[in-house]
């Protein structure tokens, strides 16, 4: 229900709708017959034709209520970049959860985790942040390779597909990729997502081997196995770009 509406009018600034708790500003334009709402940076906008008036603007905006408050709580629990620096007390993520970084030394590099923290071992004689870095990757490569195949496993049973491979790759770029021979590959740092992340990446790579594309046929597949899948797509928009180590 509509509780807050009302239009800010100042002959010197842009069209602002106020709605439900948000802004929107009115962008108009002879190009568009149809109206597109926008949110980005944790701002609302809606590009309108020149002419539509903003009683339907406002219509508009109140149907899409509930899509624009997800959109902005998703940007607003966004996770700021901040370069590592590969010391004791930073924290990692492992399936969606946090855990503390403990490096000490020893006679060769490794990592594990114990009692809730990431410990990794470093040779004295070495650079520590490379070496912290390095063993860290290492980890969750490891644990990648382990993790992938096993929800590859469940979700081929569920898509109703045999891959001929399930492996893992440092792609740059993107998170996974599904060839026609049946090979799929899956970028390793997706295992610092939470689990529903993972599945949806899994789930995405093995319904291309039915639908090698981006068609409503495509979606439709994806959905039956990721009702959520929308959201999780979003997650990885938003936040995929500090899955960094």
């Amino acid at each position: 229900m509509v509780n807050d509406m009302a239009l800010v009018e100042d002959p010197t600034q842009p069209e602002v709708v106020l709605i439900n708790g948000f802004s929107a500003q009115i962008i108009r334009t002879n190009r568009r017959k149809t109206a597109q709402v926008r949110v980005g940076g944790g701002k609302v906008s809606i590009l309108v034709p020149d002419d539509l008036s903003v009683s339907r603007i406002d219509q508009i905006l109140a149907n899409k209520t509930k899509w624009i408050q997800g959109k902005l709580y998703l940007h607003g629990r966004a996770i700021p970049s901040k370069p590592k620096e590969y010391v004791s007390g930073e924290s990692f993520s492992y399936l969606g959860r946090n855990y503390r970084l403990k490096v000490v030394q020893g006679s060769k590099s490794d990592c594990k985790l114990v009692s809730g923290r990431l410990v990794v071992t470093v040779p004295s004689r070495e650079s520590q942040p490379l070496s912290v870095q390095k063993a860290l990757i290492a980890w969750y490569r490891h644990h990648a390779d382990q993790k992938i195949p096993e929800r590859a496993a469940r979700y081929a049973e569920l898509v109703g597909v045999e891959p001929k491979s399930v492996g893992v790759r440092d792609f740059k770029s993107r998170w996974g990729s599904c060839h026609k021979s049946g090979d799929i590959l899956i970028n390793w740092r997706i295992v610092m997502a939470p689990s529903g992340i993972v599945d949806y990446v899994v789930a995405h790579e093995l319904c291309h081997l039915k639908f090698h594309d981006h068609s409503p046929r495509f979606w439709k597949e994806l959905g039956k196995v990721i009702p959520d899948y929308l959201e999780c797509r979003e997650w990885l928009r938003v936040n995929g770009r500090v899955l960094e180590i």
